[in-house]
């Protein structure tokens, strides 16, 4: 359908949910929950009357709503209901504090809220003014949304007509750490979430109707959004959603209920799994059998990204339930994994090879390719890349080089054309999938009363996984001891999300610095 000027008309609401329908998949189900099951018309419905309701409050095309929201339909029906009408869905990191989500709200400009019960308290917890926050929306996972918006949602019609958007509108914005500095708002375009379900999901993972999706990873993370949405919706299948933390007990119980096929998960999740599962194994005292209908029986596909999966996880992971994990790179800006080992041809410890639909190259200093074998930084060029970074030009500039990205890892290719990781071009720490800056960990810590100075690295424990460490210089009048490490680990968890906190503490004369006086981290490492 051509519409004057503006181009073909593409709205991922339309795609993602209508198109379902309209290929007769009404009452199968999408979601299922503990609470109960959402078949493809349930989900349509809550789409269309959320967008309805937005409507009622005023929303228009391009205008910006922010997303608090657990792993819930409402995800879905906030998402899709805000891209259905024209405008942004912002889904936000729900394990952030207060300061966080202040910045956010700012930064975006979002004039709506939808936050869950649950997450409320962190919003009530803001103390600076919010100049362009209008509507706040409070969602029940059980009870809907509370009033006013329950009544402007009861009372909405079930019928919506998709705004007239193309494949290169913005469809929704994504956070994305900063090395330095804040996070960044990258802008993703309607057809983005197309582009990487043929590429990656269908490509790779050969996703089909009868598959049913459970990602441990959340669904504000690019690589969950993927795995436990658009990639089941994208071929009409299903998916598993529980708001609860994806603890190993938590995401067994899960398997064993809803027997999925395709499991999402990332390197400290898989290690704990295993943890889990082997001390289970020692208190009944028989040994594990890969062939009996264990938890992963329905399992098909095991994927891992978000760090880099230690071939030890692989191995013990494949003795333990008979099926290999496929690990991969992705980013949130890319949208997915754009370079992925393939089930049967896998490099444990790599990160597979390009996915198709997008080109890699490993670049030097001067951006001169580099011959293989040689380390160098990874840039990537594919149509799911993000349009730019919101009202941040010279980090656009730096990071988007024409049609290449610059994902800032460095990486190398061996004989077989498969790519390894082989760290961060800045001092980055991705813990637990998730990226930590080093210089906000520091400036926490360094408001401790004993401490004179601190660096924090990444170190590995004891499966091959990176966790922050920080190395204190105390001040005159301290002295070094348990307790006290146990007070400034202590210190860092009150202050900042959870998993940002060191693991360990070594307590350091000095710390080593260059000629300029800069601390120089890669020593420590």
């Amino acid at each position: 359908m051509i519409h004057g000027d503006q181009g073909e008309f593409f709205n991922a609401a339309d795609y993602f949910i209508d198109r379902n329908i309209r290929q007769g998949r009404g009452h199968k189900i999408a979601i299922y929950t503990e609470h109960r099951n959402y078949t493809y018309n349930d989900v349509q419905k809550m789409v269309n009357k959320t967008g309805n309701g937005f409507r009622e409050l005023g929303v228009r095309i391009d205008d910006r709503i922010a997303m608090l929201i657990l792993d819930s339909p409402v995800f879905y029906a906030v998402f899709f209901g805000a891209i259905k009408i024209g405008a942004v869905p912002i889904p936000l990191n729900t394990m952030l504090t207060p300061d966080d989500y202040e910045y956010y709200l700012n930064d975006s400009r979002a004039k709506v809220l939808v936050v869950s019960e649950e997450l409320y308290p962190l919003i009530k917890g803001i103390k600076g003014d919010l100049p362009y926050l209008r509507d706040l929306i409070i969602i029940s996972e059980t009870e809907g949304a509370h009033a006013p918006f329950k009544q402007k949602y009861k009372h909405a019609p079930s019928e919506l007509k998709p705004e007239f958007t193309t494949r290169d509108d913005v469809g929704f914005w994504l956070y994305s750490s900063g090395s330095t500095g804040s996070p960044k708002g990258a802008i993703h375009s309607q057809y983005d979430m197309v582009v990487t379900s043929k590429a990656y999901a269908q490509g790779i993972l050969n996703l089909n109707e009868n598959d049913i999706c459970l990602s441990a990873s959340r669904l504000f993370f690019a690589y969950g959004l993927g795995g436990g949405m658009y990639f089941p919706l994208s071929v009409g299948a299903s998916a598993v959603l529980s708001p609860k933390r994806p603890t190993p007990e938590h995401i067994f119980s899960l398997l064993r209920r809803f027997r999925p096929t395709v499991f999402f998960g990332i390197p400290t999740l898989y290690a704990q799994m295993l943890e889990y599962k082997e001390k289970e194994d020692k208190m009944k005292g028989t040994p594990p059998d890969p062939n009996a209908d264990h938890e992963f029986a329905s399992v098909r596909v095991c994927v891992s990204s978000g760090e880099a999966l230690p071939p030890d996880i692989f191995y013990r992971w494949k003795e333990r339930f008979g099926i290999e994990i496929i690990d991969g790179i992705g980013s949130t800006e890319v949208l997915h994994i754009f370079c992925s080992n393939r089930p049967g041809e896998i490099k444990p410890g790599s990160a597979g090879k390009p996915v198709p639909g997008y080109e890699l190259k490993i670049v030097d200093e001067e951006g001169r390719e580099v011959p293989q074998g040689q380390i160098g930084t990874l840039l990537v060029k594919g149509e799911s890349i993000a349009q730019q970074y919101w009202k941040k030009r010279e980090k656009t500039r730096l990071t988007m080089q024409g049609e290449w990205i610059n994902t800032g890892d460095k990486f190398f290719v061996d004989e077989d054309g498969y790519y390894w990781y082989a760290g961060r071009s800045d001092d980055m720490l991705k813990v637990g999938g998730i990226w930590v800056s080093p210089i906000e960990v520091e400036n926490c810590i360094r408001q401790h009363p004993s401490v004179s100075e601190v660096a924090v690295v990444g170190k590995e424990d004891e499966n091959g996984l990176v966790k922050p460490k920080a190395y204190v210089v105390l001040k005159d009048g301290y002295d070094p001891s348990e307790a006290l490490e146990a007070e400034i680990k202590q210190w860092v968890l009150d202050r900042l999300a959870k998993y940002k906190y060191p693991r360990w503490v070594e307590f350091v004369k000095e710390l080593p610095k260059s000629t300029t006086g800069k601390i120089q981290r890669f020593k420590l490492r």
